[in-house]
């Protein structure tokens, strides 16, 4: 890919600030693009975002926006919206008069302001609040009103800090629709920080995994999360079942692994101690053994069964304990209990080896 294709490029950014780190990340961004860094609590995911921004400076590396070093320019100076996790809206001021800030910083003109301020609050259905205090708004409303904010100075890039977590389950999922919305009628590039891989998945076209400061991978959320680089990626991304094994040889093209003194197949050329990963939503479960091409069959007693809406997860005792996720009508279909005989059934290809 062409470098001008690339909006945003990070060339070995390091920075350390309090417990927070980044540690020699290297990032492009395409134009247009909805990227999506992803990681825990303390990741050093809102400081990468600060250093795109402006508010602080990389220890060593470049930023480089546009073609432009602007690695230790001012945040003003850079065309970049930024919405932080808490929104930063203006209690004092009305609706109109937030998103019209940062076009009167820039001196626009009152008759562009408005023209724009009117646009912006159409398109992100905030019309008929721009009279309101943001301090009477719900979350969901705060939330549109931060990125009618952002996108008013028409910024080469926003930034969209946690924008969800604040939000109960509800109005997170109605937000999350919006962005979408708003990302067909209105062409920007964005930069979207969550440990949500739900979120993720549903917003991304590409995104990166942050753990401990590193950049440990970068695809597809849909690569991301099938086909992780290793355990920590695997671990953070729900593969709930992960564990160490050792391969003890290879039948029919499939390597054969020992795990807790179960067998385990799965397509790999690793040797030796491995580990292993399967996803819960990757298993089939049973009550009797299943007539199907999966290579891998383990028989069990289930230990337990918890909500992780929208799922249900059971946790079977097949020798080592694997989860299970099946949808409620399919746990009651199978009159599922504690203490039942089961049959556990994943493909080879669904198992990860690190």
């Amino acid at each position: 890919m062409n470098s001008d294709d690339f909006l945003l490029t990070l060339k070995s950014v390091s920075k350390r600030l309090r417990e927070f780190r980044l540690v020699d990340v290297n990032l492009d961004v395409r134009r247009g693009e909805y990227f999506v860094v992803m990681g825990p609590t303390g990741a050093g995911k809102t400081l990468l975002l600060q250093i795109i921004a402006g508010i602080h400076y990389p220890d060593s590396g470049k930023v480089i926006l546009d073609d432009v070093d602007v690695t230790y320019l001012s945040p003003e100076r850079r065309s970049i919206g930024y919405v932080p996790q808490n929104y930063a809206l203006f209690p004092h001021m009305s609706v109109r008069e937030n998103i019209a800030y940062g076009l009167r910083v820039r001196k626009y003109s009152k008759a562009d302001v408005d023209v724009i301020v009117k646009e912006l609050s159409r398109e992100l259905g905030v019309s008929h609040l721009l009279d309101r205090r943001v301090s009477t708004l719900s979350g969901g409303e705060q939330q549109r009103v931060a990125l009618a904010r952002a996108l008013a100075i028409e910024p080469k890039l926003l930034l969209l800090d946690e924008p969800l977590a604040a939000l109960d389950a509800e109005t997170r999922e109605e937000v999350r629709d919006y962005l979408k919305k708003i990302r067909r009628s209105i062409a920007f590039t964005a930069i979207h920080v969550t440990h949500d891989f739900v979120e993720a998945a549903a917003l991304g076209d590409r995104m990166a995994v942050m753990i401990n400061g590193e950049i440990v991978q970068v695809g597809e959320p849909s690569d991301v999360m099938n086909k992780p680089r290793n355990e920590a990626v695997a671990s953070f991304t729900g593969f709930k079942n992960i564990f160490r094994g050792a391969v003890r040889g290879n039948v029919g093209g499939l390597a054969e692994i020992d795990v807790g003194g179960i067998r385990i197949y799965a397509v790999t050329n690793r040797v030796g101690e491995v580990t292993v990963a399967v996803r819960p939503e990757s298993i089939i479960i049973a009550l009797e053994p299943v007539k199907m091409s999966a290579r891998n069959i383990l028989k069990g007693v289930i230990q337990e069964v918890s909500e992780i809406p929208p799922f249900v997860s059971v946790i079977v005792d097949v020798g080592v304990p694997m989860a299970v996720y099946l949808t409620r009508s399919a746990f009651e279909d199978l009159g599922l209990e504690l203490g039942k005989i089961v049959y556990l059934a994943f493909k080879a290809s669904d198992v990860m080896v690190f």
